[in-house]
Protein backbone atom coordinates (compact mmCIF):
# COMPACT_ATOMS: atom_id res chain seq x y z
CA UNK A 1 0.00 0.00 0.00
CA UNK A 2 1.01 3.35 -0.77
CA UNK A 3 1.79 5.94 2.39
CA UNK A 4 -0.87 7.61 3.61
CA UNK A 5 0.50 10.33 5.84
CA UNK A 6 2.62 13.02 4.86
CA UNK A 7 6.09 13.90 6.46
CA UNK A 8 8.41 16.24 7.23
CA UNK A 9 11.70 15.88 8.45
CA UNK A 10 15.18 16.88 9.50
CA UNK A 11 18.65 14.76 9.25
CA UNK A 12 21.64 15.79 11.24
CA UNK A 13 24.82 14.62 10.00
CA UNK A 14 28.17 15.61 10.37
CA UNK A 15 32.06 15.52 8.99
CA UNK A 16 35.21 15.70 10.56
CA UNK A 17 38.16 16.53 8.54
CA UNK A 18 36.75 15.96 5.20
CA UNK A 19 34.91 17.32 2.18
CA UNK A 20 31.07 16.48 2.07
CA UNK A 21 30.03 17.73 -1.07
CA UNK A 22 32.93 19.29 -3.46
CA UNK A 23 32.18 22.31 -6.16
CA UNK A 24 33.10 20.90 -9.54
CA UNK A 25 33.18 24.99 -10.21
CA UNK A 26 35.62 25.13 -7.19
CA UNK A 27 37.84 22.96 -8.05
CA UNK A 28 36.39 20.57 -5.97
CA UNK A 29 36.59 22.73 -2.72
CA UNK A 30 33.41 22.25 0.02
CA UNK A 31 30.65 23.76 -0.97
CA UNK A 32 29.94 27.05 0.74
CA UNK A 33 27.70 30.25 1.08
CA UNK A 34 30.29 33.04 0.76
CA UNK A 35 28.03 35.48 2.19
CA UNK A 36 28.19 33.57 5.59
CA UNK A 37 30.45 30.49 5.18
CA UNK A 38 28.21 28.44 6.59
CA UNK A 39 28.90 24.70 4.21
CA UNK A 40 26.34 23.53 1.66
CA UNK A 41 25.19 19.78 0.57
CA UNK A 42 23.57 19.41 -2.64
CA UNK A 43 20.28 17.36 -2.48
CA UNK A 44 22.02 15.49 -5.53
CA UNK A 45 24.31 14.19 -3.23
CA UNK A 46 21.99 13.17 -0.21
CA UNK A 47 19.80 11.25 -3.13
CA UNK A 48 23.27 10.09 -4.26
CA UNK A 49 24.14 8.15 -0.75
CA UNK A 50 20.47 6.96 -0.57
CA UNK A 51 20.92 5.14 -3.78
CA UNK A 52 24.05 3.54 -3.05
CA UNK A 53 22.91 2.42 0.75
CA UNK A 54 19.62 0.67 -1.34
CA UNK A 55 22.22 -0.33 -4.15
CA UNK A 56 24.13 -2.35 -1.42
CA UNK A 57 21.47 -3.53 0.55
CA UNK A 58 19.23 -4.54 -2.05
CA UNK A 59 21.34 -5.97 -4.96
CA UNK A 60 19.59 -3.57 -7.02
CA UNK A 61 17.20 -6.27 -8.22
CA UNK A 62 13.54 -5.09 -8.78
CA UNK A 63 11.99 -3.74 -7.44
CA UNK A 64 14.68 -2.25 -5.38
CA UNK A 65 16.84 -1.56 -8.59
CA UNK A 66 18.54 1.71 -9.16
CA UNK A 67 17.65 3.70 -12.26
CA UNK A 68 20.32 6.55 -12.20
CA UNK A 69 23.37 4.16 -11.55
CA UNK A 70 26.76 4.52 -11.71
CA UNK A 71 28.65 5.06 -15.08
CA UNK A 72 25.45 3.75 -17.25
CA UNK A 73 23.17 5.20 -20.03
CA UNK A 74 19.86 6.13 -18.81
CA UNK A 75 18.16 5.40 -22.16
CA UNK A 76 18.64 1.86 -21.62
CA UNK A 77 16.24 0.97 -18.77
CA UNK A 78 13.89 3.33 -20.31
CA UNK A 79 14.06 1.45 -23.77
CA UNK A 80 13.42 -1.91 -21.80
CA UNK A 81 10.67 -0.87 -19.98
CA UNK A 82 8.61 0.09 -23.37
CA UNK A 83 10.11 -3.54 -24.34
CA UNK A 84 8.91 -5.17 -21.01
CA UNK A 85 5.10 -3.32 -21.27
CA UNK A 86 5.06 -4.31 -25.25
CA UNK A 87 5.21 -1.03 -26.67
CA UNK A 88 8.19 0.13 -29.25
CA UNK A 89 11.12 2.08 -27.78
CA UNK A 90 10.78 5.20 -30.05
CA UNK A 91 10.88 9.02 -29.05
CA UNK A 92 7.28 9.47 -30.23
CA UNK A 93 5.33 6.54 -28.63
CA UNK A 94 1.70 7.38 -27.87
CA UNK A 95 -0.04 7.83 -24.68
CA UNK A 96 -0.94 5.09 -23.16
CA UNK A 97 3.08 3.14 -24.16
CA UNK A 98 4.17 6.27 -22.36
CA UNK A 99 2.23 5.83 -19.28
CA UNK A 100 2.83 1.73 -19.31
CA UNK A 101 6.57 2.29 -19.44
CA UNK A 102 6.05 5.36 -16.55
CA UNK A 103 4.44 2.54 -14.27
CA UNK A 104 6.84 0.06 -15.32
CA UNK A 105 9.43 2.56 -14.10
CA UNK A 106 8.00 3.32 -10.65
CA UNK A 107 7.42 -0.35 -10.05
CA UNK A 108 10.95 -2.04 -10.52
CA UNK A 109 12.98 1.10 -9.69
CA UNK A 110 12.96 2.18 -6.06
CA UNK A 111 14.64 5.66 -7.18
CA UNK A 112 12.35 6.64 -9.56
CA UNK A 113 8.89 6.14 -7.06
CA UNK A 114 10.87 7.55 -4.56
CA UNK A 115 12.80 11.03 -5.70
CA UNK A 116 10.96 10.78 -9.59
CA UNK A 117 13.02 11.19 -12.78
CA UNK A 118 13.12 12.68 -16.52
CA UNK A 119 12.32 9.93 -18.51
CA UNK A 120 11.89 11.53 -22.05
CA UNK A 121 15.66 11.29 -22.79
CA UNK A 122 15.13 8.74 -24.89
CA UNK A 123 12.63 6.26 -26.28
CA UNK A 124 9.60 8.46 -23.88
CA UNK A 125 8.39 7.31 -20.86
CA UNK A 126 7.77 11.10 -19.40
CA UNK A 127 8.26 12.60 -16.38
CA UNK A 128 7.72 11.42 -12.41
CA UNK A 129 7.28 13.77 -9.52
CA UNK A 130 8.60 12.13 -6.71
CA UNK A 131 6.90 12.38 -3.37
CA UNK A 132 10.44 12.45 -1.25
CA UNK A 133 12.89 15.16 -1.37
CA UNK A 134 15.81 16.85 -0.35
CA UNK A 135 16.49 21.18 0.56
CA UNK A 136 19.98 21.67 -0.08
CA UNK A 137 21.65 20.30 3.64
CA UNK A 138 23.28 23.78 5.57
CA UNK A 139 25.54 23.62 8.37
CA UNK A 140 24.86 25.23 11.93
CA UNK A 141 27.76 26.97 12.20
CA UNK A 142 30.36 28.92 9.97
CA UNK A 143 32.87 26.17 8.46
CA UNK A 144 36.92 26.71 7.28
CA UNK A 145 37.65 24.91 4.49
CA UNK A 146 41.22 24.29 4.63
CA UNK A 147 43.56 23.25 0.92
CA UNK A 148 46.20 21.04 2.17
CA UNK A 149 49.40 19.72 0.04
CA UNK A 150 50.04 16.60 0.28
CA UNK A 151 53.23 14.73 -1.26
CA UNK A 152 52.71 11.73 -3.38
CA UNK A 153 55.51 9.00 -3.40
CA UNK A 154 55.34 8.55 -6.81
CA UNK A 155 54.40 9.67 -10.53
CA UNK A 156 52.37 8.41 -12.91
CA UNK A 157 54.54 9.19 -16.32
CA UNK A 158 53.62 8.16 -19.57
CA UNK A 159 56.97 6.64 -21.11
CA UNK A 160 58.22 5.71 -24.80
CA UNK A 161 57.62 2.30 -25.60
CA UNK A 162 55.39 1.30 -22.89
CA UNK A 163 56.43 -1.87 -22.07
CA UNK A 164 57.64 -3.24 -18.75
CA UNK A 165 61.27 -2.97 -19.82
CA UNK A 166 61.02 0.70 -20.55
CA UNK A 167 59.30 1.96 -17.59
CA UNK A 168 62.44 0.25 -15.47
CA UNK A 169 64.92 1.64 -17.54
CA UNK A 170 63.18 5.06 -16.94
CA UNK A 171 62.62 4.85 -13.18
CA UNK A 172 66.46 3.47 -13.19
CA UNK A 173 67.71 6.95 -15.27
CA UNK A 174 65.73 9.17 -12.61
CA UNK A 175 66.66 11.46 -9.49
CA UNK A 176 64.94 9.97 -6.45
CA UNK A 177 62.96 13.45 -5.91
CA UNK A 178 61.54 13.15 -9.72
CA UNK A 179 59.80 9.94 -8.44
CA UNK A 180 57.31 11.73 -6.26
CA UNK A 181 55.23 14.70 -6.82
CA UNK A 182 52.63 17.26 -4.72
CA UNK A 183 48.55 16.78 -4.55
CA UNK A 184 46.54 18.64 -2.60
CA UNK A 185 43.56 17.91 -0.55
CA UNK A 186 40.34 20.13 -0.05
CA UNK A 187 38.22 19.66 3.84
CA UNK A 188 37.03 21.24 6.59
CA UNK A 189 37.80 20.37 9.93
CA UNK A 190 34.48 19.68 11.38
CA UNK A 191 30.93 20.60 10.51
CA UNK A 192 27.38 19.61 11.43
CA UNK A 193 24.91 19.59 8.88
CA UNK A 194 21.16 19.83 8.81
CA UNK A 195 19.18 18.73 5.87
CA UNK A 196 14.96 19.32 5.46
CA UNK A 197 12.89 17.00 3.58
CA UNK A 198 9.56 16.27 2.87
CA UNK A 199 7.49 13.20 1.59
CA UNK A 200 4.06 13.77 0.06
CA UNK A 201 1.56 11.12 0.30
CA UNK A 202 -0.50 12.63 -2.76
CA UNK A 203 2.39 12.00 -5.54
CA UNK A 204 3.09 8.80 -3.62
CA UNK A 205 0.16 7.17 -4.65
CA UNK A 206 1.25 8.46 -8.52
CA UNK A 207 4.43 6.57 -8.16
CA UNK A 208 3.44 3.78 -6.18
CA UNK A 209 5.79 4.59 -2.76
CA UNK A 210 5.04 2.78 -0.21
CA UNK A 211 5.47 1.92 3.40
CA UNK A 212 8.27 -0.71 3.01
CA UNK A 213 9.37 1.82 0.75
CA UNK A 214 9.43 4.74 3.58
CA UNK A 215 11.33 2.15 5.88
CA UNK A 216 14.12 1.32 3.69
CA UNK A 217 14.40 5.44 2.93
CA UNK A 218 14.44 6.02 6.96
CA UNK A 219 17.46 3.16 6.90
CA UNK A 220 19.25 4.24 4.17
CA UNK A 221 19.36 8.03 5.94
CA UNK A 222 20.83 6.20 9.23
CA UNK A 223 23.18 4.20 7.91
CA UNK A 224 24.18 5.46 4.34
CA UNK A 225 27.66 7.13 5.11
CA UNK A 226 28.60 3.51 7.02
CA UNK A 227 28.79 2.36 2.97
CA UNK A 228 30.34 5.11 1.55
CA UNK A 229 33.78 5.63 3.02
CA UNK A 230 36.10 7.00 1.06
CA UNK A 231 39.39 9.24 1.41
CA UNK A 232 38.11 12.46 0.24
CA UNK A 233 34.90 12.22 2.87
CA UNK A 234 36.25 11.91 6.38
CA UNK A 235 34.09 10.35 8.65
CA UNK A 236 30.76 11.65 8.14
CA UNK A 237 28.40 10.22 10.12
CA UNK A 238 24.04 9.96 10.74
CA UNK A 239 23.80 12.23 14.23
CA UNK A 240 19.78 12.15 14.10
CA UNK A 241 16.83 11.87 12.15
CA UNK A 242 13.71 13.74 13.50
CA UNK A 243 10.64 12.56 12.10
CA UNK A 244 7.35 14.36 11.79
CA UNK A 245 4.53 12.38 10.82
CA UNK A 246 1.16 14.14 10.14
CA UNK A 247 -1.77 11.43 11.60
CA UNK A 248 -4.32 14.42 11.73
CA UNK A 249 -7.11 15.40 14.68
CA UNK A 250 -10.99 14.97 13.74
CA UNK A 251 -12.87 12.63 14.77
CA UNK A 252 -14.76 11.19 11.90
CA UNK A 253 -12.01 8.77 10.20
CA UNK A 254 -12.53 10.04 6.83
CA UNK A 255 -11.94 13.43 7.82
CA UNK A 256 -8.69 12.56 9.91
CA UNK A 257 -7.31 10.33 6.51
CA UNK A 258 -7.56 13.54 4.29
CA UNK A 259 -5.97 15.40 7.00
CA UNK A 260 -3.19 13.19 7.18
CA UNK A 261 -2.59 13.27 3.49
CA UNK A 262 -2.73 17.11 3.63
CA UNK A 263 -0.82 17.86 6.63
CA UNK A 264 -2.14 20.05 10.13
CA UNK A 265 0.98 22.62 10.05
CA UNK A 266 3.09 23.80 7.53
CA UNK A 267 6.29 22.71 7.35
CA UNK A 268 8.39 26.16 8.44
CA UNK A 269 6.75 25.62 12.20
CA UNK A 270 8.16 22.02 12.03
CA UNK A 271 11.40 22.43 9.94
CA UNK A 272 12.71 26.14 10.74
CA UNK A 273 15.87 26.02 13.62
CA UNK A 274 15.03 26.22 17.08
CA UNK A 275 10.86 25.67 15.99
CA UNK A 276 10.84 22.04 17.78
CA UNK A 277 14.52 20.80 17.17
CA UNK A 278 16.92 23.52 18.70
CA UNK A 279 20.80 23.03 18.22
CA UNK A 280 23.20 24.94 20.03
CA UNK A 281 26.76 25.12 20.86
CA UNK A 282 27.55 24.43 24.68
CA UNK A 283 30.17 26.94 24.75
CA UNK A 284 29.99 29.53 22.05
CA UNK A 285 33.37 30.74 22.68
CA UNK A 286 34.38 27.67 21.12
CA UNK A 287 34.89 26.26 17.58
CA UNK A 288 33.37 22.99 17.01
CA UNK A 289 35.16 20.25 16.25
CA UNK A 290 33.24 17.01 17.33
CA UNK A 291 29.00 16.47 17.78
CA UNK A 292 29.58 16.67 21.73
CA UNK A 293 30.39 20.32 21.44
CA UNK A 294 26.24 20.78 20.37
CA UNK A 295 23.59 20.14 22.54
CA UNK A 296 20.10 19.23 20.73
CA UNK A 297 17.07 19.70 22.64
CA UNK A 298 13.72 18.71 21.65
CA UNK A 299 10.84 20.67 22.76
CA UNK A 300 7.65 18.23 22.53
CA UNK A 301 5.35 20.88 23.36
CA UNK A 302 5.85 23.01 20.78
CA UNK A 303 4.52 20.49 18.44
CA UNK A 304 1.08 22.06 16.80
CA UNK A 305 -1.74 19.09 16.79
CA UNK A 306 -2.52 15.92 14.50
CA UNK A 307 2.13 15.88 14.02
CA UNK A 308 3.83 13.24 16.10
CA UNK A 309 7.58 13.35 16.69
CA UNK A 310 8.97 10.13 15.81
CA UNK A 311 13.11 9.75 16.03
CA UNK A 312 14.55 7.56 13.91
CA UNK A 313 18.11 7.43 15.18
Amino acid sequence: MTIENRYEFLFLFDVENGNPNGDPDGGNAPRIDPEDMHGLVSDVALKRRVRNYVQTAQGNEAPWAIFVEHATNLNRPIAMAHERTGGISKKDAGKEKVKAARKWMCDNFYDVRTFGAVMSTGANAGQVRGPVQFAFARSVDPVLPLDISITRMAVAENVKGGDVSAYEKWEAEQPEDKLRTMGRKNLIPYGLYVAKGFISANLARETGFSGDDLTLFWEALCNMYDHDRSASKGVMSCRGLYVFKHVGTDTDLEQRRRQSMLGCAPAHKLLDAGAIVEIGKKNPDKAPRVFTDYQVTVHQERLPAGVELIRKC
